[in-house]
Formats: structure tokens, sequence, C-alpha cells
């Protein structure tokens, strides 16, 4: 990975509307897919591939542009890196549990510089400890950034379903239409960090 990679810098304001226009470009397959998985999760050895599908392959699509299928989560190559997706994922798990034993602050730090490890599993096809490495690499210099941007998401929401929960019954359907919306913008957002950050990989 070159230099150039690593000491990228997020833009804030222009990481957030380019994650919400590719979270509302991809709108129709999202949501088609969602509801698909959640029909389906409960069908063994299935739901490995349509899970990985999901967190994975559907934010690797979107953050190069590329057309996601209605039945995008079945398809069958993810199934292939099942046992580097759950070893990466447990590696990951224990050293954000590590962090959070030395007062949360560690591990929130080590759940952002980790958290394209899993991405880079399935889409790049490194092993769990190179895909670790590198996120870390290439979130370096930009973990703050990296939760601003999130929080700055989050706390709209936050302050819409606030705002919406004050109005009698349109309120409740005006809430589902921002949970549904925050869920594509927050898709997308990942999208864009990792297409920024990994594009040299």
């Amino acid at each position: 990975m070159s230099d150039a990679a690593v000491l990228k810098k997020l833009d804030i304001v222009a990481t957030i509307k380019d994650g919400i226009a590719i979270g509302m470009k991809n709108i129709g397959p999202i949501l088609v897919n969602v509801l698909l998985y959640l029909v389906t999760v409960w069908i063994p050895y299935l739901n490995v591939g349509t899970t990985i599908g999901l967190v994975i392959g559907i934010v690797s699509k979107a953050s190069r542009g590329e057309a996601i299928s209605f039945t995008e989560i079945f398809d069958s190559k993810y199934r292939k890196y099942m046992g580097e997706f759950f070893l990466a994922g447990g590696l990951v798990y224990m050293g954000i549990l590590a962090g959070m034993c030395l007062f949360i602050i560690p591990g929130i730090v080590i759940a952002i510089a980790w958290s394209l490890a899993l991405l880079l599993v399935v889409d790049k096809g490194k092993n769990p400890i190179e895909a670790i490495t590198l996120s870390n690499n290439c979130t370096y210099g930009n973990k703050a950034r990296i939760f601003g941007v999130n929080f700055i998401l989050f706390l709209v929401y936050c302050i819409a379903v606030g705002i919406f929960s004050l109005i009698p019954i349109l309120g409740m359907i005006l809430i589902l239409a921002v949970v549904i919306i925050y869920c594509f913008a927050f898709i997308g957002l990942q999208a864009s960090i990792y297409k920024q950050l990994t594009e040299n990989i």
C-alpha cells in the first residue's frame, strides 16, 4: 500500500454527502436484500452466506458503484469466505473487548481502526491478520473523522426521531421513514469511507 493511501484524509462533509448519495442510489436493492435476509435468516448454513453478503457484499459493491442484485445476498461466493470472515470477526471482537476493559475509549479506537478488516477479507481476499493490519493503516489519521461522520449522521437521526415522536399518529410513520433512511445512509457512509481509504489496495 502506498504512503498516499495511508495518509489520505477524509473530508467529513463530502463523505457524508457521498454516503447519503450512495445509500439513496441503491435504496431498492438494499431494501429487497434486507427483506430477503429477514425471511431466510433461520436457514442454517445459507444464513452465513446471506449475512456476509448483507454486511460486506452490498457495502463493497456500493463502494465501487457496481450494480447490486436484488438477490445479492444469495451469491455463493460469500460462503467461500466463511472461515476467514468468522476468524477475522473473532479477532476484531476480542481486540475491541480488551480495549473496552481499559475504560471504554481504547475499545472505540480499536473498533474504528479495525472497522475495514472484514471488508478487506471478503472483498480483497486478504487473510484476517493482514486485513486487520491494512485496516489499521488505512484508518490511521482518520479515526476522529470516521467517528465524526458516523456521530453526525446518528445525531441527525436522533434529533429527527425526537421531533417526530412529539407528533401523534403521523409521527410514527415519519419515524419509520427516518429509520429506513438512516439505514440506507449508514450503509452508504460505510461504502464511501471504504472506497476512499482503500482505493489503492
